[in-house]
């Protein structure tokens, strides 16, 4: 005979389970399946969809602004990924050897993480303009300026400066946990062996924090094909389309040509490929550690 307190357990373990079914058919199985058809129907928002085969393929195919987006995110990639790891791994360390204040400097450099993208968007633009602070010193100590937001190249140097700032804190902390797990023991021998900083560093503390380095890596290659908010608000895409990134080239698709059909097909090759391109880098990654 099942007791009561085994009924009311499996009661609330049911009830968890479907709530968790619910949520998930609801939040995600639903959207992807309402994608789906989109992606093979012409779509006006004001109408009912119709079925139009492979006509939205063989236009985003043919799309050069869009797989020119691509590259883009590979530029983007060149510029942030080295860049947010270095300053990350710098702020872990500096975290770890400060003494009072540590949690008020890492509180401090989180408040970049979530705070308003539109906002500090607008903030750096002013920043970063042909009258801004920063060209302002440069025109009055050297003698000239840098086209931080005209220029193709560095436009995309200067949003990837900005989306640096927002998450070096964020990945900051989880190189910081990283570093924390690292036995004093291992650093002791490595004393003993006369190793220098630069091998302790390379043989030492970066092989031990591999699975950080996986997971932020991973992270970076997933916040590039993603950021819409910043090239948005700075640039606009531009100039000559330097940061015209896929979310960018989505937005203008589905709301400004009023062709969500093809923006859905859009955002079902960038999920894909960001799928693909994380795997391989993954496997890389693990390969050249092994390795190692």
């Amino acid at each position: 005979m099942i007791k009561p307190l085994q009924m009311n357990e499996a009661k609330i373990g049911a009830a968890i389970a479907i709530g968790f079914l619910l949520f998930n058919a609801i939040f995600w199985l639903y959207p992807f399946v309402w994608l789906a058809i989109m992606a093979v129907s012409e779509w006006r928002f004001f109408d009912a969809p119709v079925f139009s085969g492979l006509t939205n393929l063989n236009y985003v195919l043919q799309d050069p602004e869009f797989w020119n987006s691509f590259w883009n995110v590979v530029r983007f990639m060149a510029y942030f990924i080295p860049i947010v790891l270095i300053s990350s791994l710098a702020f872990a360390f500096g975290l770890q050897h400060l003494g009072r204040g540590k949690v008020f400097v890492a509180l401090c450099f989180l408040l970049a993480y979530i705070s308003s993208g539109v906002a500090y968007s607008l903030v750096f633009t002013k920043v970063f303009s042909e009258t801004g602070p920063i060209n302002l010193f440069l025109l009055d100590w050297l003698g000239y300026t840098i086209p931080w937001l005209s220029s193709p190249t560095m436009a995309m140097f200067s949003v990837s400066l900005v989306i640096t700032w927002k998450f070096v804190g964020y990945f900051g902390l989880i190189f910081y946990s990283g570093l924390n797990a690292i036995p004093k023991e291992i650093y002791d021998a490595a004393k003993l062996d006369n190793c220098s900083a630069f091998t302790t560093l390379f043989k030492v503390t970066l092989p031990m924090i591999n699975a950080q380095l996986i997971m932020v890596l991973i992270f970076a290659i997933t916040v590039a094909f993603s950021i819409f908010t910043e090239p948005y608000m700075m640039t606009g895409g531009g100039p000559m389309e330097s940061t015209n990134m896929p979310q960018l080239v989505m937005y203008e698709t589905a709301f400004k040509r009023l062709q969500p059909g093809r923006a859905a097909l859009m955002a079902i090759i960038l999920a894909g490929v960001s799928y693909l391109v994380v795997r391989v880098v993954r496997k890389l990654f693990e390969r050249d550690l092994e390795i190692v």
